[in-house]
């Protein structure tokens, strides 16, 4: 069995923004040099999210309105009574979505559906640079 693990980061503007990162997964599985097996993609963070969609416009606009209706910015979050922060609900977001996604792969190409990409959602109040790791096992 062989492990790759390949470091990324991606520019962020917060506020449940939803940024594509199939290609950089695909390839990285493609120069792997591991032909079938599995890769995992995480984000190292709490206040974001993994997770795979249709990427399309009004999907990622479907997304934001249910983020903002489940778990909405403006209620009481006890997490700035410790901290002051204003990301409460960031990471109870980040929190039900998690931090991790797996897909297999053969022929050195990712097992996705059709219409299926690969996002990371950033669920901070501001812009940042946001990292994720992918672990190639196969």
């Amino acid at each position: 069995m062989a492990v790759v693990s390949v470091r990324k980061s991606v520019r962020s503007r917060g506020n449940n923004h939803v940024v594509d990162i199939t290609a950089d997964v695909a390839d990285s599985v493609a120069r792997a040099g591991i032909e079938s097996g599995i890769a995992t993609v995480f984000v190292t963070g709490s206040t974001a999210g993994v997770t795979t969609v249709e990427f399309e416009p009004g999907l990622v606009e479907d997304l934001d309105t249910a983020f903002n209706r489940l778990i909405p910015r403006e209620l009481d979050y006890r997490h700035r009574e410790r901290w002051g922060d204003d990301n409460g609900h960031s990471h109870v977001r980040a929190s039900l979505l998690g931090p991790s996604l797996t897909v297999p792969f053969n022929d050195h190409q990712l097992a996705l559906g059709t219409w299926q990409q690969i996002v990371l959602i950033d669920f901070d109040t501001r812009p940042r640079s946001r990292d994720y790791l992918i672990q190639i096992v196969g």
